[in-house]
């Protein structure tokens, strides 16, 4: 998953719907990619987001005062003033990069940036038929993310803090009553059109909801996105043995790691694990060395609630504020958003980690981690510490957009995974809730 990593699930969504209009059409297009952030799909890319970016070139709309407060950092501090003029002027001068990833005219400099922000925190985000939440921040400084200042930029502590505040406060409109415009049957952009439909069969019969209800019931984009399973929708594999570990999320598999090292070099090319950098270089994190770290990922239209894989005991959890935008510099430029970045990112984005520790000695002491991306990096956590929980129960979620997670076990634990048929990568499918994935082995 190549591109920044952690919050925003912003919107403006690359509409494609019902139409039969013969300039848009999904025949003879790139297969989507792991996570989806972005569509690999060129032609929904070139129609999406121009509207979005027209209002805002035109716009005049004063910014807000947390924006405001982006435009005060980057213009008086001298390091961010130069990153933030660099990163534009260090973009390629090919035909290639005359245009962002969605088809708009490359955007020239931080100013026109901030009013993108701008115009994006009082939106919701609508359907598009490849099944993506919009990415339009993500899509507008995606070639500017790649440059070598664009990475410094993106890692810096400050402007993370900042975006960390306008999220916060993107996260308010979408909790509110407000943000269900898009909740409606509009064949084009609505969650409950057609198109919708097709993308998220059953959907009245998996979820809770009500059809009869304006927005089925929902009450905010939110309770939307964080929308539960019905009962008996996703049943617990072998509920009481506790040697069957089970998918913590509604995720596709994408990679599996053994011997994992305590430090390692995680920006180069092959993004190792580093485990402690990915937990922040908490005292438990010795156990975990030369042990086994599964990583799954959640597209934009999963079920985004986490549950616990095994049966045991909280021992600690925590919240790691990190990156948004920051991605691996070694991958290059790339339009697939933050696929191609997915193990870089588990190091330096924000994430959320609770360690457990299981029932079954077997197993002994894990971590769970769940790591946003992009402008989807709102990581809550639901249990707490002495709290035992069964295999099954929901430990958390992610609000406002897809994500990643990985299971880390220690270098005891014997395990036989089961990938149902499929091998990790970036074009791996869905393992459903609570199935199977993996058996500790005596």
């Amino acid at each position: 998953m190549k591109k920044l990593m952690l919050v925003f699930s912003m919107m403006l969504l690359f509409s494609f719907g019902c139409s039969t209009n013969p300039e848009i059409t999904t025949k003879s297009t790139a297969p989507y990619r792991v996570g989806e952030w972005l569509p690999s799909d060129q032609q929904t890319l070139d129609q999406s987001a121009k509207a979005l970016v027209q209002r805002t070139k035109a716009s005049e709309k004063p910014l807000l005062p947390v924006v405001q407060e982006f435009k005060e950092l980057i213009e008086n501090d001298p390091e961010l003033f130069m990153l933030f003029n660099q990163m534009f002027d260090q973009i390629p001068d090919s035909p290639k990069f005359k245009n962002d990833p969605t088809g708009n005219p490359q955007i020239q400099d931080y100013q026109h940036m901030l009013k993108l922000i701008n115009q994006t925190l009082t939106a919701a985000p609508e359907f598009n038929q490849t099944g993506l939440v919009g990415f339009p921040i993500n899509a507008a400084i995606d070639w500017p993310m790649g440059t070598p200042a664009g990475t410094s930029a993106f890692l810096n502590e400050k402007v993370n803090l900042q975006l960390k505040k306008i999220l916060d406060q993107w996260a308010v409109f979408l909790s509110s009553k407000e943000s269900r415009h898009v909740l409606n049957d509009d064949p084009e952009n609505g969650w409950f059109g057609c198109d919708a439909m097709k993308a998220m069969p059953n959907f009245a019969e998996d979820f809770v909801c009500d059809p009869g209800k304006p927005f089925y019931g929902f009450t905010s984009w939110d309770d939307f996105f964080t929308r539960q399973f019905r009962k008996g929708k996703r049943p617990v594999a072998s509920p009481d043995d506790d040697s069957v570990i089970v998918n913590a999320c509604e995720s596709a598999p994408y990679r599996l790691a053994r011997k994992v090292r305590q430090n390692d070099l995680f920006w180069i090319k092959a993004q190792p694990y580093s485990l402690n950098h990915m937990l922040d270089g908490d005292p438990l994190s010795a156990q975990f060395e030369r042990g086994t770290i599964y990583q799954a990922f959640l597209s934009a239209l999963s079920y985004h609630r986490w549950h616990s894989p095994v049966s045991g005991t909280i021992v600690k959890t925590k919240v790691i504020d990190g990156s948004y935008y920051a991605e691996s510099l070694v991958e290059g430029f790339d339009p697939a958003g933050p696929n191609d970045s997915q193990g870089y990112i588990t190091q330096v984005a924000t994430r959320a980690l609770i360690f457990i520790q299981a029932d079954n000695p077997d197993i002994g002491l894990m971590c769970v981690m769940f790591v946003g991306m992009a402008e989807v990096s709102s990581n809550e956590i639901t249990v707490y510490e002495t709290q035992h929980v069964k295999k099954g129960e929901q430990l958390g979620m992610f609000h406002f957009g897809g994500s990643t997670h990985c299971l880390i076990f220690r270098p005891e634990v014997k395990l036989d995974f089961d990938m149902h048929g499929q091998t990790p990568s970036l074009h791996s499918n869905n393992i459903p809730l609570k199935a199977r994935i993996a058996t500790v082995i005596k």
